[in-house]
């Protein structure tokens, strides 16, 4: 089933995003100025068609119990990414699997173990399914934020919308790219050559219109894309300025 994303449906997930959990339909209504029937029919259509696949909960594993999550940045084949990502979301204490188009470290897998013990049993365990772990580390943060451009006019995207913090000084970063940013309408390639994109920050993926783009070296990065960033270090201010407008 397709459904047309009009500026109601927009707003239902918008606030749905922002919290699903308390926000009712007739509190959606009258900030979007339809009727609370309408809402409910809107996130019936939204669940029936899979746009919305469904809510969870936010949860700080290290208040409870102190437990650890831990993200593996894992090498899968093309060929098999599909199936390996389903056969790994089945290893006890992974709650999360993410698949990017792009060559290597192309399947990102987030799990909570007890103690470190616990983390190098997953390990083992994803790496019995012939899926090779190229890095890992400890998650130290995580914070999610509902899809701007799906919310009223008066709030204006953020350049920045999801950022992790990981042990060892690694960060990962996701960043809208604004119009007329130094690296807008550049090939990766030449915004490295020309020292637009800071050598130390690797952009491991691009979502571009609902589509997960694989970084290339030929690939045009274009205004308004949603890009991941993963750098060894902190990422500087100086790094992000190739991503906003002047």
């Amino acid at each position: 089933m397709s459904i047309n994303l009009d500026e109601v449906n927009k707003r239902v997930i918008h606030a749905l995003m922002q919290d699903a959990r308390s926000i009712s339909a007739p509190m959606i209504a009258d900030d979007v100025g339809v009727s609370p029937a309408t809402i409910r029919n809107r996130i019936a259509q939204l669940e029936e068609a899979n746009v919305i696949e469904g809510y969870h909960a936010n949860v700080d594993f290290e208040r409870a119990d102190g437990r650890l999550r831990n993200l593996y940045l894992c090498n899968a084949s093309v060929e098999e990414r599909e199936q390996l990502a389903s056969q790994v979301r089945l290893i006890p204490g992974v709650i999360n699997v993410r698949e990017l188009m792009a060559g290597r470290r192309n399947l990102h897998v987030l799990a909570v173990g007890t103690d470190t013990t616990d983390l190098r049993r997953i390990a083992r365990e994803i790496a019995t399914l012939g899926i090779d772990i190229e890095d890992e580390a400890l998650v130290q943060s995580e914070r999610d934020q509902a899809y701007q451009p799906f919310g009223p006019d008066d709030e204006r995207p953020q350049p920045l919308s999801e950022y992790l913090s990981l042990t060892g000084g690694t960060e990962v970063l996701e960043v809208a790219v604004a119009p007329d940013a130094p690296i807008d309408g550049l090939t990766l390639e030449l915004a490295g050559r020309e020292g637009v994109l800071d050598s130390n920050v690797l952009i491991i993926a691009i979502e571009r219109d609902g589509t997960v783009l694989t970084p290339r070296g030929e690939t045009v990065i274009k205004a308004n894309d949603q890009v991941t960033l993963l750098s060894r270090e902190s990422i500087s201010d100086e790094a992000l300025e190739a991503f906003t407008s002047g």
